[in-house]
């Protein structure tokens, strides 16, 4: 089995190359190739891929590269894992925003458009290469912002899944919370890619008892802490939103936060420059703690199982994704791309029924995914004026004023990764 990584220079690599060799019964790789342009930062990481490989006694071999069609060529699955622009644009998306008093965000928002802009061109061409150098590959998007860029793929007419970490990492730390394995916990899961609740907590699968309630109860300060939510309106909401409902929620507290505090790319650009220095070490042969916060937990564990199920191994017949909506939420179009638990096969995945969602939930994911529709009608054909109307559709926006300033940030900030601009 071959597997290829768009992006393989990215410090998340060895994160995903752990869980390849801890998981090789599951998902079993005889040739990995991790594709960058980015040399200085491929080898470092691949060394270090190399040796974490030998250190677990995986026999696969790992391959580099930049040639994409070469990399492409007779994979079986495909991962994208890409950022147009690196971290100076994410910089970029986090700030540009604060000045008009939005959140600054690299996957919701103004910011999260600008991401989106930037991206979605770059997915479709690598797509494309992908499908003429290796027909039958499944393409897993794990690139932000996933729901509107796994759209862009579907309805390209590609073979491909979007993968979020959000979902596995409450999983594992709900299965902490209740001192159970982490399989005996299934997510009722709803929403779109970073507007997501879960609804009910149930253990043993999808018709097991939820204990969501006792969940709360039991354990629901540790929960609120960790999402950075106030413990009553978990209560009052009786669902566990993700963390990124902070932005809709706490808006204005958000913003002030950012306002005085560094970005988070430029933690992350820090982290990344330390984490380049460590795989340069010949003797380290595991991912270092430091990895850790980095973000992307689980990533391996959740895309192993996901690549495994499409390509008929052993991979959890039951996995959150990101796929076609095709009536499974009745008040989204039948194209959205939503977030929910699915069953995955060879034949790709579809999404498991969704009990009735209520008013609240519902009406921010009608608008938000009203916003992802123009956001990748911007995306695909350009133009200043889609870029203000997916502005104004977007409820972390909405204003005329302030959509009219964050369009031109976005382009002024932007030029150089749009065609049309």
């Amino acid at each position: 089995m071959k597997l290829t990584v768009v992006g393989g220079g990215s410090t998340y690599t060895p994160e995903l190359v752990d869980g390849f060799a801890r998981l090789r019964d599951v998902l079993p790789l005889e040739e990995l190739v991790l594709v960058d342009p980015a040399t200085d930062r491929l080898e470092p990481v691949a060394g270090l891929a190399r040796r974490i490989f030998a250190r677990q006694g995986h026999d696969g071999r790992i391959v580099t590269t930049s040639d994409l069609d070469r990399a492409a060529d007779g994979a079986d699955a495909v991962l994208l894992q890409l950022r147009v622009g690196g971290q100076a644009a994410r910089e970029q998306d986090e700030t540009w925003p604060l000045e008009c008093g939005c959140v600054g965000q690299e996957t919701t928002g103004a910011g999260g458009l600008a991401k989106a802009l930037r991206t979605v061109p770059v997915v479709l061409d690598v797509a494309d290469r992908v499908r003429r150098a290796s027909p039958h590959a499944w393409i897993i998007d794990f690139t932000n912002p996933v729901g509107i860029v796994t759209r862009a793929l579907l309805r390209a007419g590609h073979k491909a899944v979007g993968l979020c970490n959000v979902a596995i990492g409450l999983q594992r730390k709900f299965a902490a919370l209740l001192g159970v394995a982490p399989a005996e916990v299934h997510l009722d899961h709803v929403g779109l890619n970073h507007l997501t609740w879960e609804t009910a907590v149930r253990l043993g699968g999808p018709e097991g008892k939820d204990v969501l309630p006792d969940l709360l109860a039991g354990h629901g300060d540790t929960i609120a802490e960790d999402l950075r939510l106030p413990r009553p309106l978990l209560d009052r909401l009786g669902v566990i939103p993700s963390y990124y409902l902070r932005y809709y929620y706490l808006h204005d507290k958000v913003v002030e936060e950012m306002r005085t505090r560094p970005s988070r790319a430029a933690e992350v650009a820090a982290l990344e420059r330390e984490l380049l220095t460590l795989y340069a070490d010949p003797a380290l042969d595991e991912k270092p703690a430091l990895l850790a916060r980095r973000g992307g937990a689980h990533y391996s564990e959740a895309a192993v199982d996901l690549a495994a199920a499409l390509l008929g191994g052993e991979g959890s017949a039951y996995q959150v994704v990101n796929t076609f909506n095709r009536g499974t939420l009745p008040f989204l179009p039948d194209d959205a791309v939503i977030e929910v638990q699915a069953a995955v096969g060879p034949r790709g995945a579809t999404p498991l029924p969704v009990p009735s969602v209520g008013p609240l939930l519902a009406g921010l994911m009608a608008n938000v995914a009203a916003y992802e529709d123009l956001a990748l009608d911007a995306a695909l054909h350009g133009g200043r004026d889609r870029v203000l109307r997916a502005l104004l559709a977007h409820p972390l926006v909405g204003q005329y004023e302030y959509a009219e300033a964050l369009t031109d940030r976005l382009i002024a900030h932007n030029r150089e990764h749009l065609a049309w601009a």
